[in-house]
């Protein structure tokens, strides 16, 4: 899940694509059809924009990957609705969260760690024990 350019979540995108193939199927959700684009772009299998978009789907699925944006309210320059936070937050995925926002929020405890490093931590140590990657041929 992302929104304004949709950067972030591209590139995690992009990672699972590389590391697990078609064995996953991704749906990007976008707070805007830019992020969404973007997304699909990067290999997602379905996309959809907006907030009745995530509030259907958010339920639905097993895992909720986005920035720590995506469970507050009125982030992403208003771009996420309090309907949208509250869709992610009360899903009963599971949320795995990169501790990025542009808001006004510091996570204590959290050193500054390039983007690419964190999606590789949050691939190795929290995707493994959902996924196996596919055997090389």
């Amino acid at each position: 899940m992302d929104g304004q350019g949709g950067g972030i979540g591209s590139a995690v995108i992009k990672k699972l694509k590389d590391l697990f193939g078609e064995t996953v199927e991704i749906i990007a959700l976008g707070t805007n059809a830019i992020a969404t684009s973007q997304m699909l772009k990067a290999k997602a299998n379905r996309g959809a924009s907006g907030e009745n978009a995530i509030v259907q789907t958010a339920g639905k699925v097993d895992i909720i990957i986005g920035t720590v944006a995506i469970i507050m309210a009125h982030s992403m320059m208003g771009e996420m609705t309090p309907k949208m936070a509250e869709a992610v937050t009360s899903s009963r995925a599971k949320k795995l969260l990169i501790p990025l926002t542009q808001e006004n929020v510091e996570i204590v405890g959290i050193s500054p760690i390039p983007l690419p490093h964190l999606i590789e931590a949050l691939i190795q140590e929290n995707l493994k024990d959902f996924f196996e990657p596919p055997e090389s041929g």
